[in-house]
């Protein structure tokens, strides 16, 4: 529970104000020479003890990401007896659990579904990609004050990987929340909102492992499955899905580490000096992180997915999903909490049109097989039970097929914030659940309707983060982080 001022209330976790402070840090990191060339955002650790801060539990999200929107009648809520222009191509096939039908294109997630769980019924009130990105990162339906489709602001409502880094505890010198192997950006360059602490403040940003190089003209998972949506003629893309470099360069022996490490001590001195009254425990915290980073070999190994065994990337898939999933299972076996895993850049999963064939033979096998994969691995090392798996996008499919002649050859469908089927597995969920249902299209709830403020509960609830936690802002007005009951059925 939250610690208590003198008035009685609950004493939030404190955000440190970052001012001129940042630019000597800055430097220091350079003087370092740290080799983290990848790591956009830093999180701070947490401390046992301090304000706000969740009892320590051994429990772990992973939240994949269909950037985009998946269809729900095309994977997880086919309605086979619609009319054609609402049914689409698909077949549903039977799951290893009586009576729950999926895609047939997704057969290896079917014979596993005594580990998973499909919530049909998660609805909210966004068509447009921008907002239902930040709705479905942020958990939080109203849109904030100030919100600007086009980019990120410091006005937005902080993302469910931001609280989770800031209230959770870090364990093994890794950040508690991590977000791979890109950040969401749309094919004209700008960076999607909802992604970042937005009113929190920088200094919670989750941390950001760029492994995934950023094409404009490319969607799914290279080299394997990349595609165009459009099916327009592009030159091949020569990229490398590169984890972190977490080396001391070559030549930095210990002496030379420890020389710069006590020039850090002399300018952190001259740093409080400058501004003895300042917080400096953030900051300093951040030095500590990334020497540990790169000193602890268990962490390089996390991140190091690409020297796995053979079998094991064979297992995953040759390719930037199976990649992405392996990453993550390694980084939450390390100690890190949440893990929020984006499959796919572009909004790769946005199938206006084409959407049939790119589905079943560029998106679905990948998916298929990487998250396969993750569920076995988890289960057998013990890890699953303790270990929660939710698979969302911004919103679902349009019910009704359309065509777009002018930019597709083939039918497609279109943005549908009013229902899509959520993924779950592990983290002390049951399999072989259906929770919530559709009408007759898939296109309304019909039972059980569910929000973003209960998926966001119940990824809280299961990282053990208590209902009462929140947070201060600069006018000392706490804000909570529960907006919502996690999904009952589940557990």
């Amino acid at each position: 529970m939250p610690r208590l001022n003198r008035e009685g209330c609950p004493t939030p976790f404190l955000h440190p104000r970052l001012s001129r402070r940042v630019a000597i840090q800055a430097g220091a990191v350079g003087l370092l020479g740290l080799g983290t060339n990848h790591l956009t955002a830093l999180q701070s650790l947490a401390v046992a003890g301090e304000p706000g801060r969740s009892t320590p539990r051994a429990r772990a999200v992973i939240y994949i990401f269909l950037s985009g929107g998946l269809g729900q009648q095309d994977s997880f809520d086919l309605k086979p007896h619609a009319p054609e222009e609402i049914r689409g191509e698909f077949k549903p096939i039977a799951t290893r659990t009586p009576g729950i039908e999926i895609c047939e294109h997704l057969p290896m997630l079917a014979s596993r579904s005594q580990h998973w769980s499909l919530l049909r019924s998660l609805t909210h009130s966004s068509n447009d990609h921008s907002a239902g990105h930040l709705i479905m990162l942020t958990g939080r339906t109203p849109l904030p004050p100030g919100f600007d489709p086009t980019k990120p602001t410091p006005t937005d409502w902080p993302s469910i990987a931001a609280i989770a880094g800031a209230v959770t505890k870090a364990r093994n010198n890794l950040p508690p929340a991590v977000i791979l192997p890109e950040k969401l950006v749309h094919n004209s360059g700008r960076v999607i909102p909802g992604q970042l602490a937005g009113v929190m403040g920088p200094s919670h940003d989750p941390m950001l492992i760029e492994a995934s190089p950023f094409d404009p003209n490319a969607y799914g998972a290279y080299p394997e499955y990349e595609f165009d949506h459009q099916n327009r003629k592009r030159p091949a893309a020569v990229k490398r899905f590169q984890a972190p470099n977490l080396s001391l360069p070559e030549g930095f022996g210990v002496a030379r580490f420890t020389h710069r490490l006590e020039l850090l001590d002399h300018l952190d001195a001259q740093r409080r000096e400058l501004d003895e009254h300042a917080q400096t425990v953030q900051l300093d915290r951040h030095r500590q992180d990334a020497v540990s980073m790169l000193t602890d070999p268990r962490v390089k190994q996390a991140f190091d997915v690409m020297s796995a065994d053979p079998k094991m990337l064979e297992r995953y898939g040759q390719n930037s999903f199976g990649w992405s999933l392996l990453m993550a299972r390694r980084l939450v076996e390390a100690g890190v909490n949440l893990v929020q895993v984006n499959l796919g850049n572009n909004e790769t999963w946005d199938t206006h049109g084409n959407a049939f064939p790119h589905l079943r033979d560029n998106l679905f096998p990948p998916t298929d097989r990487a998250l396969s994969a993750l569920l076995d691995d988890l289960h057998s090392s013990g890890l699953l039970d303790s270990t929660l798996i939710v698979m969302a996008g911004e919103f679902g499919r349009t019910p009704r097929i359309s065509t777009l002649p002018n930019f597709y050859k083939s039918s497609g469908r279109d943005h549908w914030g009013h229902a899509q089927t959520v993924f779950f597995a592990g983290g002390g969920t049951q399999g072989g659940r259906v929770v919530g249902s559709t009408d007759k299209n898939a296109g309304y709830p019909t039972t059980n309707p569910q929000t973003p403020e209960a998926l966001a509960a119940t990824i809280y609830h299961s990282l053990g983060i208590p209902q009462s936690t929140h947070w201060t802002d600069a006018q000392d007005r706490p804000h909570y982080i529960y907006h919502g009951e996690p999904i009952a059925g589940l557990f």
